[in-house]
């Protein structure tokens, strides 16, 4: 079907060649042979003659012309799927770069007469060729040229946008989340709560961790995973909060936490976690931390020694005759002499708070115990 159609299409070009030669060379014959041009009918008889006459003649040549465009079809296209795409889009922008310069300085010569329908053409082709190829062999010179471009455009913005923070106040960098606390769960009452500003990024690593602690053949893990993807579902679609998922990735780091420290750096952003070893490096590496359990810690209520509570004690203590209750907010209370009221609710007075690394402590006596006393 293609060769038809191009035979049919040079044949109708060869109609026009055979027609636009008759025109230019009837005055001419008319000259040379004496004939007059007053009658029209020989006149327009004379072009459609050399219209069909093209037309035959190319229809012909037809078969041969098509073959080598075949092969030029089919080299062209072998050598641009051996290309790599930077060189074919690098090429592309040179031709359209060089077709532009042709046009432009071509356009005063266009009238010219004799060569002046030519030089367009040429300059075309000569342009457009130094284009391409200049283009291909300089694209790591331009890449690097755009990207030096980008990176001066991002570090104005940046600028800006630090200016624009330190004058309002306040900062609204990234907050980076890591497994452990999509999985621990609270960081979808925080960001409800509307208390974490700017938006939270997701790293694809992390996801993908995700998944495969979700595929887990341990039931535990498995069901953790699934918490944590449930999470994120909830962040997304239920909450106001604008979520990033991010596709950077660092092949030549293995660990997912130096993959999030590394991130962290190149976003000027903090990371969301309750993982404490993970803590400790981000300070060593100057990578600011959210810790949730910190944030947890520090909006419990304040308890001093000498107040009173009623609590419930539901279990025996480490030392002998102690009972163990906890506040509604997980707050482990020691009560001293406990013991015995064991899945009762009894009044109980403070007398130390003791603040460790899991959490806080609180020690307290029954009231009756202290007044005997």
């Amino acid at each position: 079907m293609f060769r038809g159609f191009m035979r049919v299409f040079i044949a109708l070009a060869g109609v026009f060649a055979g027609y636009e030669l008759m025109l230019f060379s009837i005055p001419l014959l008319s000259t040379v042979l004496s004939f007059s041009l007053n009658a029209p009918v020989f006149y327009i008889g004379l072009l459609i003659f050399g219209g069909l006459v093209g037309g035959i003649i190319f229809y012909f040549l037809a078969p041969p012309i098509i073959e080598h465009l075949v092969k030029l079809i089919e080299w062209a296209e072998n050598r641009l799927q051996k290309m790599p795409a930077t060189d074919i889009v690098a090429g592309f922008v040179g031709l359209l770069a060089g077709l532009l310069v042709a046009n432009l300085l071509s356009l005063p010569f266009g009238r010219l007469p004799m060569v002046g329908p030519f030089i367009p053409v040429l300059a075309n082709v000569v342009f457009g060729y130094i284009g391409m190829n200049v283009l291909i062999k300089k694209k790591d010179d331009l890449r690097i040229f755009l990207e030096s471009i980008l990176k001066l455009g991002r570090d104005k913005d940046k600028e800006k946008n630090k200016a624009s923070s330190q004058q309002m106040g306040t900062t609204r960098s990234p907050k980076i989340l890591d497994t452990s606390v999509i999985i621990d769960g609270r960081i979808a009452d925080i960001a409800k709560s509307g208390f974490l500003e700017g938006p939270l990024v997701i790293p694809n690593f992390v996801l993908q961790e995700l998944r495969h602690i979700a595929d887990s053949s341990d039931v535990l893990k498995r069901n953790r995973g699934r918490r944590g993807l449930d999470i994120l579902n909830c962040i997304q679609k239920e909450l106001d909060v604008e979520v990033i998922i991010t596709d950077r990735d660092y092949n030549d780091v293995a660990e997912v936490d130096s993959k999030l420290l590394r991130l962290a750096q190149d976003l000027s952003g903090k990371i969301l976690t309750n993982d404490y070893n993970l803590n400790k490096v981000a300070e060593l590496q100057g990578v600011q931390v959210l810790n949730i359990n910190e944030l947890a810690n520090a909006v419990k209520p304040v308890v001093l020694p000498g107040e009173e509570m009623v609590v419930r004690v539901i279990k025996d203590g480490k030392e002998s005759g102690q009972g163990v209750a906890y506040l509604d907010d997980g707050t482990m209370i020691v009560v001293d002499g406990g013991r015995q009221h064991i899945g009762e609710n009894i009044g109980v007075l403070v007398t130390s708070v003791l603040q460790t690394a899991a959490g806080r402590m609180i020690f307290a006596k029954p009231k009756a115990v202290e007044k005997a006393m």
